[in-house]
């Protein structure tokens, strides 16, 4: 059944009238009739079965019936991604959306290609993954600040895995080898700790950030393996990683 994200309060009778573009959507591409069925969610009601009371030739309008499913929400872990391309950052809101995130903060870094980039376009695609993934909230997409000030403000609390691209190189200056992620997450226990996955730009951490990141408490820094992975390929294998060891997914435990 097709789902849509609406605003509006969810409830037992209640009406609601689409947007526009869902309304075309619903009526041009789906051409759903009156009777036909469609599920709604807001971020906060959990989900809801309506039905098509009456069409227009540009709007229709839904009355609520049924809760299908209670509001929830998935285990606290959230992306911190440095700006990248368009296309590769699309990309990685997308997906990351569809892997569980609850939110993603964007970040400059000294290496970071541009400081800036269109939010709310990035949030509407992570509207419409978390449409298509059957996911009852929507993830937050945060305005880019530096790496600087997200780390001086970081909650103690929150675990923050930090994807080195060199972690592995014995040589480095900042303390050598780290663990490979899996290894790394297989060995913690699940639980209620909340995390952040970070993942660099295009071009790496500059030596600094990798060394003021290696020496934080609450960083655990790891490596994804012996190739450099794009930003993208990172931010997927990272979270689908996390989500199997400490995650919902529970892939990584016998």
């Amino acid at each position: 059944m097709n789902r849509l994200y609406v605003p509006d309060p969810l409830s037992v009778g209640g009406a609601v009238r689409p947007a526009p573009q869902q309304a075309r959507y619903l009526l041009g591409v789906l051409r759903l009739q009156p009777g036909m069925a469609v599920l709604l969610f807001n971020g906060r009601d959990g989900e809801w079965r309506a039905v098509i009371e009456s069409l227009g030739k540009r709007d229709c309008l839904l009355r609520v019936e049924t809760q299908t499913r209670p509001h929830c929400i998935p285990p606290d872990v959230e992306l911190v991604v440095a700006l990248v391309k368009r296309g590769p950052l699309e990309t990685i809101v997308e997906k990351a959306v569809e892997l569980g995130v609850r939110r993603i903060r964007l970040v400059v870094t000294r290496r970071t290609n541009a400081d800036h980039t269109r939010v709310h376009r990035l949030q509407a695609i992570a509207t419409e993954a978390a449409e298509q993934t059957g996911r009852v909230e929507i993830p937050a997409v945060t305005e880019p600040v530096k790496l600087e000030a997200l780390l001086a403000a970081w909650p103690a609390e929150r675990r923050l895995m930090f994807c080195d691209e060199a972690g592995d190189d014995p040589g480095a200056a900042w303390g050598g080898s780290v663990g490979r992620a899996g290894t790394v997450l297989a060995a913690l226990a699940p639980g209620e700790t909340p995390w952040s996955v970070l993942i660099g730009p295009e071009g790496g951490f500059a030596p600094e950030e990798r060394a003021t990141l290696r020496n934080l408490p609450y960083v655990t820094p790891v490596t994804l393996g012996p190739r450099i992975l794009r930003a993208d390929t990172a931010a997927i294998a990272a979270l689908a990683l996390w989500q199997a060891a400490v995650g919902d997914w529970g892939g990584l435990k016998p």
